[in-house]
């Protein structure tokens, strides 16, 4: 958490006019956007944060830069510069916000700052201390291990169904491997393989070519539908979406299925909860 529809609802708005402010109450309002902002400098209040190169070199570099375009690349957010490409991952509770550059609203878990030269400020703010950043010459640098995009045109149900069969692996943890697919995490791996009827334990090499397509256009789904909601706001984390109202078995346990009536199912798999109904979803 965050996952593909959280980032791309925070890439968007960044993007695009229109997008979250918090203003010093908290309260939210709506910006420019932050494309067209020129950079005045860089403060950076936990220093592991920048993955490279050193903070120093990381925020001389920044100081001048204009932002070009904001776009996502999996989990990913990709800044588009005058010079380079600026990248950050949220990793488990990086958020990014927009707001007036005042010294007294500075919060505890603010990272990386950036000032920009018309008064406005972007934020990083993580509490746990997992989100990075990375200034570089090219993004493959740090994004070439990735694999495709859910939405990407070239991941057709028999390339996805070629790929199930090359892995041989369970479902779940494998849709999650970010060098297999990139973007999914807990909450959108279990919605859509309820939605394709596939139990979480199956393994990848069994699918048929009918199920592969069925999952690829189930995981598409459930992605738009996160993203038509602004993303899923399950904690103190992540801010401003609603999908969370719209699972139908992330954190239902013992719930009704909405298609068959048979209660949700919680089990562990690869150190991660899993859910899922066990009618609708039988393992073959």
């Amino acid at each position: 958490m965050p996952e593909l529809p959280e980032v791309e609802t925070i890439t968007r708005s960044l993007n695009h006019p229109g997008g979250r402010v918090f203003n010093d109450s908290g309260s939210l309002s709506t910006y420019p956007g932050v494309v067209g902002r020129t950079i005045r400098n860089c403060v950076v209040q936990w220093e592991r944060t920048i993955a490279a190169p050193d903070v120093q070199s990381f925020c001389s570099q920044l100081a001048g830069q204009c932002i070009r375009e904001v776009n996502r690349r999996g989990k990913f957010i990709l800044f588009t510069l005058s010079d380079g490409f600026l990248i950050c991952h949220l990793r488990m509770s990086g958020d990014i916000r927009v707001e007036a550059d005042l010294p007294e609203t500075i919060q505890k878990h603010d990272r990386v700052l950036l000032q920009f030269e018309d008064g406005l400020r972007l934020v990083f703010n993580d509490p746990r201390k997992f989100g990075r950043f990375w200034l570089v010459d090219d993004p493959q640098k740090v994004l070439s291990a990735l694999g495709p995009d859910p939405f990407s045109d070239e991941l057709t149900p028999a390339r996805m169904h070629e790929m199930l069969q090359n892995r041989k692996r369970t479902i779940k943890p494998l849709l999650m491997d970010q060098s297999f697919l990139a973007g999914l995490g807990n909450i959108y791996t279990d919605e859509a393989l309820h939605l394709a009827r596939i139990h979480p334990l199956q393994r990848s090499d069994r699918l048929t070519l009918e199920q592969a397509g069925r999952l690829l256009d189930s995981i598409r789904e459930v992605l738009m539908e996160g993203i038509r909601r602004n993303g899923a706001s399950i904690d103190w984390v992540y801010r401003g979406g609603e999908f969370q109202n719209y699972f139908k078995v992330y954190q239902r346990t013992g719930k009704p299925c909405y298609t068959c009536g048979s209660p949700i199912v919680r089990i562990v798999n690869g150190q991660r909860g899993t859910h899922f109904c066990p009618n609708c979803q039988k393992k073959l």
